[in-house]
This record gives C-alpha cells, structure tokens and sequence, in this order.
C-alpha cells in the first residue's frame, strides 16, 4: 500500500500490509451533514445541547452515547429510533472521493470493514454511497465495546486471516486511531483530528495506492 503523507512534502511511502481495515462514516463515506442532522435531534429530544451530543458521539457507537448521555432512557428503544431514522434519511451520503476506485483495487479478502454504525446502517449507508460490502464486515453489535477498544479491529483481523501487525486501519476518528493503536496495528488517519494521531496523516483516500502481490 502506497501513501503521501501530508507531513512529508507529498512524498510516497509504502507499507507491506495483508489487508486494509476501513472504518465508514467520515473515510469511506461522506455522512456527516446526515450524522449532524440526526444527532440534534436525537440531542432536542432529550433536551441536551446537541453541540456536546456531537463532540461526544464522534467515532462511537450510538448504543455508548445513549447509555452516557440519557441513562434514565431506553437504550434499546433509542437505538431503533436512531437506526429507523438513519436508514431512512440518507440524504447527503455518497462516496469519499476516491473510495470506489480503491475498493476496486483491493481484492475482495484483503479488505474489511469497521464501523461504530449498527448493520442496518451500515448497509444503508453503503447502499447510498453506491459502494460495496465487503466480506468482513464488523458492526456495532458485533462486539462488546465500541472503539477506542481494540476488540473490532482485532475481530476482523481475525476474520481475513491475517495477523494484527500486517493489518493497516484507515481512519478518521480519534477514537477509531485509538483502537488501531490498542490492536496493534499501523493506522493512516484520513484528514483526521487535530494534533498528533496514531500513524500517518493523508490528505484524503486519493493519497492511496494500491500494489498487490
């Protein structure tokens, strides 16, 4: 795998990895404007500021932010209110740019995905970003604890067949680098947050290139 790091002047750089571990909302695909507008109401719902909502759900499963920010609430029954409500407003996803030519190049068991979203959203929003599932898809109730955890990556890890070491996650999210960093395993952060992060920093998935061997 093939990369310009935006600290490097554009210079590319490789790394001999077995598989690529994407995570979804804000890499793969561009949801936010859709996140954002489900997130305040969620947060008007419950009368809570839905600027703290959004800082706090960042990377994290819906299910850990219900539970932190409305534990007198059902967390089930906000759950479904939650995914009824993203897979029928899908308004504004599509594609990161770049993200279909790269899936494309990948082959098809030496890719995954991880993403905080529950299935039905994840597939929703793949769906409407007009990209493919791959066959290793790890979703929010597919573990114990969401990221920073490890325990999503480390499951599809387990999943390709491949060793933690030699798998390469792609993130956005500062909680997403932190359980590439809690597995084991190198980490390109997409944009990313501000400061350092886990890895390298690229500008975008048109920063990757793939080699396949």
């Amino acid at each position: 795998m093939g990369f310009r790091d935006v600290g490097d002047h554009g210079r590319t750089r490789s790394l001999d990895v077995h598989a690529v571990l994407f995570d979804m909302d804000g890499t793969l695909v561009e949801s936010a404007a859709a996140m954002d507008r489900h997130t305040r109401r969620w947060a008007r719902r419950h009368s809570l500021d839905p600027e703290k909502v959004i800082r706090a759900s960042h990377g994290r499963r819906d299910i850990d932010v219900i539970r932190e920010l409305a534990p007198h609430a059902d967390p089930h029954a906000e759950l479904a209110w939650f995914d009824h409500l993203s897979c029928t407003d899908a308004a504004g996803v599509r594609a990161a740019p770049g993200a279909r030519r790269l899936l494309d190049a990948l082959p098809p068991r030496r890719w995954g995905l991880v993403t905080s979203a529950t299935r039905s959203v994840a597939r929703s929003r793949m769906a409407a970003a007009g990209l493919p599932l791959p066959d290793v898809l790890v979703c929010a109730e597919d573990v114990t604890a969401g990221k920073p955890s490890p325990e999503g990556y480390l499951t599809a890890a387990a999943r390709v067949g491949a060793p933690p070491s030699y798998c390469l996650v792609v993130e956005d999210a500062d909680v997403g680098l932190r359980a590439a960093r809690a597995a084991g395993m190198p980490a390109l952060a997409v944009a990313g947050p501000p400061g350092p992060v886990h890895g390298h920093r690229i500008a975008g998935l048109g920063a990757l290139s793939v080699t396949a061997h």
